[in-house]
């Protein structure tokens, strides 16, 4: 039997910008219509989730799903400072009102990456005045929404703004390095291996990035983002911060619990985090417990007292002595618990990362053993793909590892497949297919996939 239990959610997850489109209002709308954008495309109508939800939280329904996670939009309620858009919360509500017509549960994010654009323009997430409006921001959805909500992930991928510090630094190493180049024989040599290191870069973390640009382009953006912003470096949610940065965001989580609760202390308050499955090969582990604890162990005391932990995960990393290992290494890898595999696959998705979904299992009994008093709710996993029976594989493999995590007794309330469907990969456009259901972007027509139904298979 393929059913886990009853009460155990089986959903799916999209983000207000990437599926809703016109998010006009937002600092991300902005940054797609720039000349030196970073955008492959912009957003524009997106899939027209915003007018067409009740077709697919049906259709997410019918399938046997019983849980849809979704974001509000920030700049959509509030796209002035402190004027609030009451025909957007009335929209929202009748999102929610929708899944539960359809039996489904909305588990509502507040905050997935977009934030309305006057909060850039005022210094953004490296400002600790974010703590307080963001707070704001979630006492008023309680307000008016909370009545109806049982779950609230407060800040999606609160620690991406790590995973991009992270990913800029080996950039700009390798722009400089090309730069250096002298001579064009070597210069043409540098920018083919350029290519490869870009991308490899790319796959290192859990979202849509494009780090095409030369550097002569990037300052011409940057003057862009002054008219813009008003800053040539806005401090968007999707940038690289310093550790301050990195603590306002966990203050921002930690203030917007208090809201929440404030007004309806029966929701459950979570926030989410992107984790990679760490592994390593001999003379790696030292570099592999340095990431985990910077994309995980270090938020410890910062979410110990919420009511669930939001995992996500697509892959796995593996270091060696001099850092990350590419995919197709012939060591034998190591984890936490020991030897995992003797090599590395190199199948690799859209997304350049590995496809591995055995890393969901791997991640879930990790997080278990470091924040045992916290339920898990996974609120991500999937895989970029057009072939949709490697969805499917990857689908089964995950849930496998899910029941044996139940079956040995793991808090696991959850698991919400990204994405409902095919959608805006923010900076890699509409190329990227993570998507339980497709869509001809022409006529917005929806057309399930195996996978939706394979999905639905497990709740039923």
């Amino acid at each position: 039997m393929r059913e886990i239990a009853e009460g155990f959610f089986v959903g799916a997850s999209t983000a207000a910008h990437q599926v809703e489109g016109n998010n006009i209002h937002s600092d991300y709308w902005a940054m797609e219509q720039m000349e030196y954008t970073s955008f492959v495309e912009p957003s524009l109508a997106a899939v027209d989730h915003y007018n067409r939800y009740e077709e697919d939280i049906k259709m997410l329904a019918e399938a046997g799903l019983n849980a849809y996670r979704f974001s509000i939009e920030w700049a959509r309620i509030e796209p002035e400072m402190d004027v609030w858009d009451e025909r957007e919360v009335d929209h929202y509500r009748r999102v929610i009102a929708c899944c539960r017509k359809n039996k489904v549960e909305p588990i509502v994010t507040l905050h997935h990456f977009t934030s309305p654009k006057w909060l850039i323009c005022k210094g953004g997430w490296d400002n600790e005045m974010v703590v307080e409006r963001f707070a704001k921001y979630a006492r008023y959805i309680t307000e008016q929404l909370g009545s109806e909500l049982n779950y609230i992930c407060t800040i999606n991928e609160a620690n991406m703004r790590l995973q991009i510090r992270a990913i800029s630094e080996r950039f700009m190493k390798m722009m400089k390095a090309k730069a250096a180049a002298a001579a064009k024989a070597a210069e043409t040599a540098q920018t083919a291996s350029g290519k490869t290191e870009k991308n490899e870069l790319e796959g290192q973390v859990q979202v849509g990035l494009n780090l095409s640009n030369p550097m002569e382009r990037m300052k011409l953006q940057a003057m862009e983002n002054m008219k813009v912003f008003g800053t040539p470096q806005p401090h968007n949610f999707v940038s690289s911060c310093s550790d301050n940065g990195d603590l306002i965001v966990c203050k921002a989580h930690a203030a917007a619990r208090e809201a929440i609760k404030s007004v309806n202390s029966d929701i459950k308050v979570g926030i989410t985090l992107s984790l990679h499955d760490m592994q390593w090969i001999d003379g790696g582990k030292e570099k592999a417990e340095k990431e985990w604890d910077e994309e995980f162990a270090h938020y410890i005391p910062f979410i110990q007292d919420d009511d669930f932990f939001g995992l996500q995960n697509y892959t796995r990393s593996v270091y060696g002595p001099d850092g990350l290992v590419a995919p197709g290494n012939t060591c034998p890898v190591y984890g936490p618990d020991g030897l995992v595999s003797p090599e590395k696959s190199t199948r690799l998705t859209q997304m350049d990362y590995e496809l591995y979904p055995e890393a969901l299992e791997h991640v879930i009994r990790r997080v278990h053993s470091e924040l045992p008093s916290v339920p898990i709710m996974v609120t991500e996993n999937g895989v970029a793909t057009t072939d949709d029976k490697e969805r499917v594989e990857f689908i089964h493999a995950a849930m496998g590892g899910i029941k044996k995590c139940i079956a040995d007794g793991l808090p696991v309330l959850g698991y919400c497949h990204w994405s409902l469907m095919d959608n805006f990969e923010w900076q890699k456009g509409y190329q990227m297919t993570f998507g339980l259901v497709a869509v001809d972007r022409t006529t917005q027509t929806r057309y399930p996939k195996e996978s939706l139904s394979e999905l639905g298979r497990y709740a039923k």
